[in-house]
């Protein structure tokens, strides 16, 4: 009687809580582009376009002068269903909009970027083998380099939940006798 009552008092929390996160749904994640460049050298990525007829869709690169995202330099949507990525070579300086257009016709995002004039790198000097570690640094983003959204967050704090409360319902079924205060 005693869990009952615990169990029915911890679970309208619960609900209390996971119902908006399930509700809201994966739509409430915003995709968006990301634009970089490097020289004379732009690339964008995103995570918003799916396969469509054998293709993600097109990236267009668009000078303050052009209006339209069919004026602009325009390459097709490269990559897995995880991030597809475009990348244009030989862009002389200046202000850009990249825009993004997946292949079903919705747009995935737009972005003004500034490409400088290149630059030639300065030389470095080479690091000897004995100081440098044969595999690099194990170090990076992990898990945060891509947002998984609502709907994952909501069943990965309810399966969490339900882990706090069977620990709680197995600590509370134990024998008197093992018990510790």
């Amino acid at each position: 009687m005693r869990y009952i009552r615990l169990l029915s008092r911890s679970a309208a929390p619960l609900a209390a809580v996971a119902l908006p996160l399930a509700l809201a749904g994966p739509s409430a994640a915003a995709a968006g582009i990301s634009v970089s460049t490097s020289g004379t050298n732009a690339s964008v990525v995103t995570s918003a376009c799916a396969l469509n007829n054998g293709s993600w869709g097109t990236a267009s690169l668009m000078s303050g002068q052009q209006t339209s995202f069919t004026q602009g330099r325009q390459v097709a949507l490269s990559g897995t269903t995880v991030s597809q990525s475009a990348a244009w070579a030989g862009v002389a300086a200046g202000t850009y909009t990249v825009t993004v257009r997946c292949s079903n016709g919705v747009s995935a995002g737009s972005q003004v970027v500034n490409v400088s004039a290149a630059t030639t790198p300065a030389p470095t000097r080479a690091a000897t083998p004995t100081s440098a570690p044969s595999r690099g640094v194990a170090g990076g983003l992990g898990g945060a380099t891509r947002d998984y959204g609502t709907l994952t967050l909501g069943m990965g704090a309810a399966l969490v939940g339900s882990a706090v409360i069977a620990g709680a319902w197995f600590l509370r079924r134990r024998p008197k006798a093992y018990r510790r205060y």
